[in-house]
């Protein structure tokens, strides 16, 4: 297929009870398409560094090495009716570290992912994606606090796998065995890792069939993915 129906991506550099990346990643933006602008990625970075900087300077008294964080994932909470936590948990970061390792691989691997979909595509693609993260998330550590990008991040993996030329895929494989490995380290969401990257293997798959069909199946997929997170919270699910 063309790159009308399925972005190619050559080999090249690229994630993070949060998500925590391997440093490093398998992609460089495609040449060709080096004029868009990958707006997404840039809204990502902003807001993950700002909300950072907001709770360390102003709720957590200048402490930005370990910032109070109100807008984690939290089982309860969503429960309870704080429903903007199954987006605002991507944002959130644990850490310095936390917050440059996932924003370096936003700079490689999504904008180079970006730049090849274009914006509208690649940020139906994420929201996909992080609900995917928060739905397992949910269902297998209700009570765990989770934050992060980086289950958003597999997601955009899962989904340029099935579209990948064959040099990228070998390099993609490796990145996500190292990925899959620190997934299972303490206070590492392997739950999230895994939701993001499942549900972008689902986009991935669509894509691969072209354009057309993606944009007619992708609202469903969406609607889909956010049902999946509200239902593994709600009481019933819960009920003993």
């Amino acid at each position: 297929m063309s790159l009308e129906d399925r972005p190619p991506f050559g080999a090249g550099p690229g994630p993070g009870h949060r998500t925590r990346p391997a440093p490093g990643g398998p992609f460089d933006a495609p040449p060709m398409q080096a004029g868009r602008t990958p707006i997404v990625c840039g809204a990502v970075i902003a807001l993950s560094v700002g909300l950072y900087l907001f709770e360390g300077l102003v709720l957590s008294g200048g402490n930005l090495v370990r910032p109070n964080h109100f807008g984690m994932l939290h089982g309860p909470d969503v429960q309870a009716g704080d429903l903007w936590r199954l987006v605002t948990h991507v944002f959130e970061h644990g850490d310095p570290l936390h917050l440059l390792l996932n924003m370096s691989v936003v700079m490689t691997l999504g904008m180079s992912f970006e730049r090849a979909t274009g914006s509208g595509l690649f940020a139906v693609i994420s929201l996909i994606t992080a609900m995917g993260s928060a739905t397992l998330s949910l269902l297998f550590s209700f009570d765990v606090h989770m934050l992060g990008a980086s289950g958003m991040i597999l997601g955009w993996a899962g989904a340029i796998l099935p579209i990948a030329t064959q040099q990228a895929r070998r390099a993609l494989g490796t990145w996500l065995a190292q990925v899959a490995i620190i997934s299972f380290l303490p206070g590492v969401s392997w739950q999230g890792h895994l939701g993001g990257f499942l549900f972008g293997l689902a986009c991935g798959l669509l894509l691969k069939l072209g354009r057309k069909p993606f944009w007619a199946v992708a609202p469903f997929l969406a609607i889909a993915s956010v049902g999946a997170a509200l239902a593994v919270a709600h009481p019933a699910l819960r009920a003993p």
